[in-house]
């Protein structure tokens, strides 16, 4: 099931502190540094930074309730347990410089259309820093925020210009990775067909069967045919686990199996439907399932 979208507060603890890293010149009174052990340091007291020797930011100097000094390299990261929630990212400080045509360039410029959503910009921060495509965290990262903006957003021109950072990659083997490409080609898929533009629905669609024709051996590749047949004509799409969330009140558990299940459909209509699934019924689906979406999208937001 799905995860809900992470907010950029930081892990509350059962004390109520908030759990995050932060630079070193962020540090402020009454926070406790985390040791590698995981035990918290006495409260800071005071905060100070020195410079080097052409008068630039260098060492952050904290001085403990306990009469201790710890220095921390100015700009470098630290874990700490702090009462203060994390401060809003801004599209103008929190996004790195990137190189112009670059996959990083495409992130911040899709996250400068939504300069307040905080999931964007918190996805955008860490993917501006440097984007390895061999990465499958990374791809995951790239295909999760497209679908965020397709659903939670409405946004569905970002969306296709994040998912094109993945569609474009072969398929290599390593299904790890494959399947935030796959996750992306089928909604990618789903934006064109929604568009009416079925030439480019239907190429992002035929490369999904890439690993089904991978297969040399003919007898295998005939087996994993009628496995994939069969499942694509008895899906599930998890119907038992919605309504239970429906009956129990449940919005962050509903909108989890929900995105499972929109994952599904949108698949079988990249792959042109199935013997018991038409592509007009997967298209109705679709967009039954993407308003259910958005509506429990500004349920959960108005709950924040």
């Amino acid at each position: 099931m799905t995860a809900p979208h992470p907010q950029n507060k930081g892990t509350q603890d059962a004390a109520g502190d908030y759990l995050r890293s932060v630079k070193a010149q962020q540090v402020g009174p009454g926070d406790r540094f985390l040791t590698r052990q995981g035990e918290p340091s006495a409260p800071v007291s005071q905060i100070r930074t020195t410079r080097d020797d052409f008068g630039t930011p260098a060492l952050v100097v904290a001085t403990l309730s306990d009469g201790r000094e710890v220095r921390i390299a100015y700009g470098s990261t630290i874990r700490v347990r702090t009462h203060r929630p994390a401060p809003n990212l801004d599209v103008s400080t929190d996004l790195s410089p990137v190189e112009e045509g670059s996959p990083e360039a495409t992130v911040v410029e899709v996250a400068q259309l939504h300069p307040d959503n905080q999931h964007v910009l918190a996805v955008a921060s860490k993917l501006s820093r440097g984007i390895n495509l061999r990465s499958g965290a990374q791809l995951e990262d790239i295909d999760t925020l497209a679908r965020h903006l397709f659903i939670d957003l409405d946004d569905p021109d970002g969306a296709l210009r994040l998912t094109t950072l993945l569609t474009q990659l072969p398929y290599d083997g390593a299904m790890g990775r494959w399947k935030s490409i796959e996750s992306s080609l089928a909604l990618a898929a789903t934006i064109h067909f929604h568009r009416g533009e079925e030439a480019e629905g239907r190429a992002a669609g035929d490369r999904l069967a890439e690993p089904d024709r991978d297969e040399e051996d003919p007898i295998r590749a005939q087996r994993a045919a009628e496995i994939r047949q069969r499942q694509m004509n008895e899906p599930n799409l998890y119907d038992r686990e919605v309504l239970r969330a429906e009956a129990n009140g449940d919005p962050v558990g509903e909108r989890g199996w929900r995105e499972s299940r929109l994952a599904t459909l949108m698949y079988l209509r990249a792959r042109g439907g199935s013997e018991t699934f038409t592509e007009e019924e997967l298209d109705r689906r679709v967009r039954r399932e993407v308003a259910s979406l958005r509506t429990l999208a500004e349920t959960l937001a108005s709950e924040d």
